[in-house]
């Protein structure tokens, strides 16, 4: 079996036989892309790939009732595919270590096919995609294939086709790819900026696998045996079904694309967009060279976050089956107006100058969380193909009592519930999927050896 030091020296290795350089450029130099003369928006010269325009929103009645941004439009669904085969009944992912300009630290474990819609049918002339025709058939049983969300506050309503497809017999690992037991993979999420977004995301869609899930003790066989239906819930499904029917149809938002040049509150100046306070994002210029990708050099706009969010699940056992608190969470970007997303999620800095009541609830609750009470703790990154250095800090955080009783943005769902909602698109959003595969990965961490004393 894979340890993490093996990992570790394939993805070493894998970069030292390729290479990526990226460079930040101001947005006026990008190769292959145009500004229109007309609204302002940035768009690649051959029409693929994706936007860069503005979104006007509002939210009546809300602390911040109304802004407009630049968010990144880009309709077409991509896919991201992992496939799955088993060797003496354990199932075992085939896992490609790939670079991505935004990526702060090189290769990370990714999906074995991860590619937009302009990848795949070859938009730039590039080389074909390994492994793509499992997915577009495909080829195999499907275990997994639903249409996911991505960021809604930096994304105006993409979506990609989340798959785990699953084969017989032998298929041979490319340069660059690997097959690794899913259990090794589950557990490498705790490793900083190692396992990318898309891999997290379909890890989460991805079912129970006999095999796979067996927890090691402790709050872990707690995890483990929290995925059966069987075991019950604080509300039934149907109940939370209602309750995020109602949010969704009571919520009052509106958000409209508008020209890049009409956003209020950004500026461009020094090559970059950026906001007049310093805060959120910047829309910055990269030029990327790199060997051994479906094409050698372009240049592109990205996203470059201001500051490390914090996203966080509280967590409880009821009656041993493990919940997490959700926040029925809205986002300019989203289709259908709100998500379940974590307990908290947010960049604090953005905060600063509102008022309290337009701050997140729980975020003290989730950073003062006693150390011992502390389940996960990684700093992972964001998608590296439109994001640049984007991060966040992932925790899991237990509690015995419900620190919002009756809320009405806030429930707690078990966990295979959240296995449940996850068949279906939409109701989950993307770092709700990180923290649910983290959730699973504990299944597989040993509880923690007793220390003289009694002090952990």
């Amino acid at each position: 079996m894979e340890s993490v030091i093996d990992v570790h020296d394939w993805l070493g290795e894998i970069a030292g036989h390729t290479f990526m350089r990226t460079a930040r450029l101001p947005l006026e130099e990008l190769s292959g892309w145009r500004e229109d003369p007309a609204t302002g928006n940035l768009h690649h010269a051959r029409g693929g790939f994706f936007t860069v325009e503005g979104l006007e929103v509002s939210r009546p009645g809300w602390a911040v009732p109304a802004w407009s941004q630049p968010i990144i439009n880009q309709p077409e669904a991509g896919i991201l595919g992992i496939l799955l085969r088993r060797v003496g009944g354990v199932p075992y992912v085939l896992m490609q270590a790939k670079n991505e300009p935004g990526n702060p630290g090189g290769p990370q474990l990714s999906p074995t096919v991860q590619a937009t819609r302009s990848n795949y049918t070859r938009v730039h002339n590039g080389r074909a995609v390994p492994y793509l025709e499992h997915f577009r058939g495909p080829r195999g049983r499907v275990l997994a294939d639903v249409r996911q969300s991505e960021q809604g506050a930096w994304f105006y309503r993409k979506r990609n086709r989340n798959m785990v497809v699953e084969v017989d017999g032998e298929v041979e690992a490319a340069a660059g790819f690997r097959w690794l037991p899913l259990r090794r993979v589950r557990e490498l999420l705790s490793v900083p900026d190692l396992v990318n977004m898309d891999a997290r995301t379909v890890l989460a869609c991805l079912p129970v696998q006999e095999g796979a899930d067996e927890g090691e003790g402790g709050f872990g066989t707690a995890v483990a045996r929290s995925r059966d239906r069987r075991r019950g819930a604080l509300h039934g499904t149907p109940e939370i079904l209602s309750w995020l029917s109602g949010v969704r149809s009571t919520t009052d938002v509106h958000a409209r694309p508008v020209p890049l040049n009409r956003v209020s509150g950004w500026r461009r100046a020094e090559g970059r967009i950026s906001h007049e306070t310093g805060r959120f994002f910047d829309v910055i210029g990269v030029r990327v060279d790199a060997g051994g990708r479906e094409v050698d050099a372009w240049s592109q706009p990205m996203i470059a976050p201001v500051g490390t969010g914090v996203v966080a699940f509280l967590v409880r056992r009821v009656e041993g089956v493990v919940h997490a608190l959700v926040h029925a969470r809205v986002e300019p970007g989203y289709t259908d107006v709100v998500e379940l997303a974590p307990t908290v999620q947010c960049t604090p800095g953005n905060y600063d100058h509102l008022p309290p009541g337009a701050r997140p609830p729980l975020l003290a609750d989730v950073l003062d969380a006693p150390p011992e009470r502390m389940l996960f703790d990684t700093v992972l990154s964001e998608e590296g193909g439109r994001f640049y250095h984007a991060r966040n800090r992932y925790l899991l955080a237990e509690v015995d009592e419900d620190p919002l009783p009756g809320h009405p943005a806030f429930r707690w769902l078990a966990l295979h519930q959240l296995d449940e909602l996850l068949r279906h698109s939409y109701y989950l959003n993307v770092q709700a999927r990180t923290l649910n595969a983290c959730l699973h990965g504990l299944a597989h961490v040993a509880p923690p050896r007793p220390v003289t004393g009694g002090v952990r």
